[in-house]
């Protein structure tokens, strides 16, 4: 174990122990409005910078490509330079690149800026369940309650607020909109800049506990699909969810409100569920209540988008929440930090791999099909090996104890 778990969270000092609370808190909080903002302003976006089609649709696709080629990068930049120091350098790059990105009039410039700031977002989402195992390893269900709470809310803020903050000026400026979710980053730097002052210096890396042993495990594979499919469906629901609904005639500020109830249910279930799976020995009955959502919301927007929206909507919100689920599996399903870092690269990196076909098929099969009801039944139809294999996953299973045998 390294040098950073030898300072057992019993040791650590009260108020440095609320310093790592509040800055999990506020990482959390900034881990995915660079996504989710975009989502209601993606036609003024698009507009504004002389987007096409291909261009569009991949700027919706770029959250799960950066999570899925620099994600996992995290363990290795963490061994390297702490994993303190690690996170406070990715909350900059993310800073750096919400803000530059509203300053460029191209739209090549505006994705390649977006990319480094989902980059940073990438490092610090492999890195959280590591920084929970490191500090908090007797309170992971909490903790991850805390965090996926605090992200839930970063979710809701950015899906609702940017559209009422892009139309405070004089006319709607979608560079004000994307503005402000910079500075919320800027404001989660600070307690960081302390934290990262106390990183250890690393020791030499259990090579055992890479990302690539875990890519020789079953555990590691169930979980980087299930993971996979799981995020296909978010960041589809995300980064096109509000554009359905404005073709079905909602206004700019109506979508943002129904992508808000979407991305709102998911609050108070992301403080209930990590706590529930943490818990709970059949953890295949919370998954199906969960997955039982998906349906729901999808057959709604094929029968009825405008009527029955706001329902469909906290359906489709309630579906996604198979990320908190898996969150806290990744950190149950490792004994140390280090495993949980491993675990936590192989299955965000490979599963948002897979997961990139998710927003950029949606797009195609929306041009290609001129409408809403070819790329929803696919949505529908994938629910069915994500709910199997996250069967699989929930079995009790560790994956320290596949490397052993």
């Amino acid at each position: 174990m390294s040098s950073e778990a030898a300072g057992a969270p019993d040791r650590t000092r009260p108020l440095e122990r609320a310093l790592v609370v509040v800055g999990i808190v506020v990482l959390a909080f900034n881990l995915r409005p660079a996504a989710i903002s975009v989502g209601p302003l993606l036609d003024e976006v698009s507009t504004g910078l002389g987007m096409g089609a291909a261009e569009t649709a991949l700027l919706t696709t770029l959250p799960v490509l950066s999570f899925a080629t620099l994600g996992a990068l995290a363990p290795r930049i963490a061994r390297a330079a702490g994993l303190h120091r690690s996170t406070l350098a990715a909350l900059v790059l993310v800073v750096v690149g919400l803000w530059l990105r509203t300053t460029v009039a191209s739209g090549v410039l505006f994705l390649l800026l977006s990319f480094l700031a989902l980059g940073g977002m990438a490092v610090a989402n492999v890195l959280l369940p590591s920084l929970v195992k490191l500090h908090f390893p007797h309170r992971v269900g909490l903790m991850t309650s805390l965090y996926s709470t605090a992200l839930a809310v970063g979710i809701t803020s950015s899906s609702v607020l940017t559209v009422p903050i892009a139309e405070a000026g004089a006319e709607l400026d979608w560079r004000r909109g994307l503005l402000a979710w910079a500075l919320t980053a800027a404001v989660a730097v600070v307690p960081w800049l302390a934290l990262a002052r106390h990183d250890a210096h690393a020791e030499e890396p259990d090579r055992s506990l890479g990302a690539g042993a875990v890519a020789r495990t079953r555990l590691g594979w169930v979980m980087a699909v299930f993971f996979g499919l799981q995020s296909l469906q978010a960041y589809s629901i995300f980064g096109w969810m509000a554009t359905i609904y404005r073709d079905a005639g909602s206004s700019a500020h109506e979508a943002g409100l129904l992508l808000g109830l979407v991305t709102g249910i998911s609050i108070p279930l992301s403080l209930v569920i990590p706590w529930l799976t943490a818990r709970v020995e059949r953890k295949g009955l919370l998954l199906t209540a969960i997955m039982a959502c998906y349906p729901i919301g999808y057959v709604g927007l094929l029968v009825s988008p405008s009527t029955g929206a706001p329902l469909w909507a906290l359906a489709l919100g309630a579906g996604t929440c198979t990320f908190p689920f898996i969150l806290t599996l990744i950190a149950l399903k490792a004994r140390t930090p280090a495993g949980t870092a491993a675990l936590s690269a192989f299955t965000q990196s490979a599963g948002y791999l897979i997961s990139a076909v998710g927003p950029f098929g949606v797009g195609v099969l929306h041009a290609v099909s001129g409408g809403w009801t070819v790329p929803i039944v696919v949505l529908l139809a994938l629910c069915v090996p994500q709910y199997l294999l996250g069967l699989v996953a929930a079995r009790p299973s560790l994956v320290e104890d596949e490397l052993s045998t």
